[in-house]
């Protein structure tokens, strides 16, 4: 064989070479380190929840190398129990858990945010409040909330502080976030309700309750909180982020798509993906909620600059301890991974 052979094997062999061990170092850089993840979630079916379900359904986990697992909880102080207790990694759930736990000396992160707006209904029984005229005629009353210590409990007490009155003014009762949320109204056992979509368009539709205060859309939540509100999010542990930076990275990469595909989603595209008891027997309802909230959806998985602000000025509101808390903001969210997923999927 002559010396061009030779020349010519070996610059193919480098070729290869520089390939193969380039190919095996991005693969070795993208490695999960934990491709089973458990999710906690406190009431899936939500609208507040669409991007997980839209993520799970299109099988964008899968494609990231993922093995998710999402257990459904009753509210999303239930999901965060599952997370502190180690029976779940990920919480998709409310960012204000966020501020509460590092207030409590368990610091968890948010790194990818679902809604930029609570979606968040408080309304009054039309039954058993007709005569309502403000929020000092709560006082004494009985408020559904999907369960203590959820968002919907949070923005319940924000309410409430600003009309002058305490937690401890009425009595809050977890009812959860579908048929039973429902029910509890109807049947009389609650005199007002703190939930969502599509739970609340239902009872607007039947005007079986009075809202007195909504989040569902940018507008009326900056009259609600004063500010930009982040709601739900993917939150863990910072333990969990510093051990598996490739795993929350492939997370947000999923989210991040499901995101912007319900940019450009239509109601009837919803309807093809989410599971058919989603729609509580009712697509045309659940198309007219999903219109009401599609603002509230972030478009990129951002948090804006002074939305974690608004949440602590928030809870600083009918939680006075937290005034004497020192809490980092900073280490309560992160865009970080958020900003690799939007540069992957342009």
């Amino acid at each position: 064989m002559n010396k061009s052979f030779w020349k010519q094997f070996a610059i193919a062999l480098a070729l290869f070479l520089a390939g193969y061990f380039t190919f095996n170092s991005n693969l070795f850089a993208q490695t999960l380190e934990k491709p089973k993840v458990s999710i906690a979630v406190g009431g899936k079916n939500l609208f507040y929840y669409l991007p997980l379900t839209i993520a799970e359904q299109l099988g964008y986990f899968k494609e990231e190398g993922l093995q998710v697992e999402i257990s459904d909880f009753a509210g999303g102080a239930k999901a965060l129990q599952a997370l502190v207790g180690g029976s779940a990694d990920v919480v998709s759930g409310a960012y204000e858990h966020t501020i509460n736990m590092q207030s409590k000396g368990q610091p968890i992160t948010a790194f990818v945010l679902q809604g930029r707006a609570p979606q968040i209904v408080l309304a009054v029984s039309n039954k058993t409040m007709p005569n309502y005229k403000s929020v000092a005629d709560l006082k004494g009353k009985k408020i559904g909330v999907t369960a203590p210590g959820s968002s919907t409990n949070m923005m319940t007490n924000f309410v409430l502080a600003k009309a002058g009155l305490k937690p401890s003014d009425v009595s809050f009762i977890g009812v959860g976030t579908s048929a039973g949320a429902i029910s509890a109204l109807r049947s009389g056992q609650i005199d007002a309700i703190a939930n969502l979509d599509p739970v609340i368009t239902m009872l607007q539709q039947k005007n079986e309750v009075r809202v007195i205060a909504d989040t569902r859309t940018l507008k009326d939540t900056n009259e609600v909180f004063g500010g930009p509100m982040p709601a739900a999010t993917l939150y863990t542990t910072e333990a969990f982020l510093k051990k598996n930076p490739n795993t929350a990275q492939a997370m947000t990469n999923a989210m991040v798509r499901a995101l912007k595909w319900l940019q450009k989603a239509g109601p009837s595209d919803i309807i093809k993906v989410v599971p058919e008891n989603y729609l509580l027997g009712d697509r045309a309802l659940y198309i007219e909620a999903f219109m009401r909230v599609r603002e509230a959806i972030s478009p990129d998985g951002t948090f804006p600059e002074a939305g974690p602000r608004t949440a602590l000025k928030t809870l600083q509101a009918f939680e006075p301890e937290l005034a004497s808390k020192n809490i980092d903001l900073s280490r309560t969210f992160t865009n970080d991974m958020v900003q690799k997923a939007n540069a992957k999927f342009k």
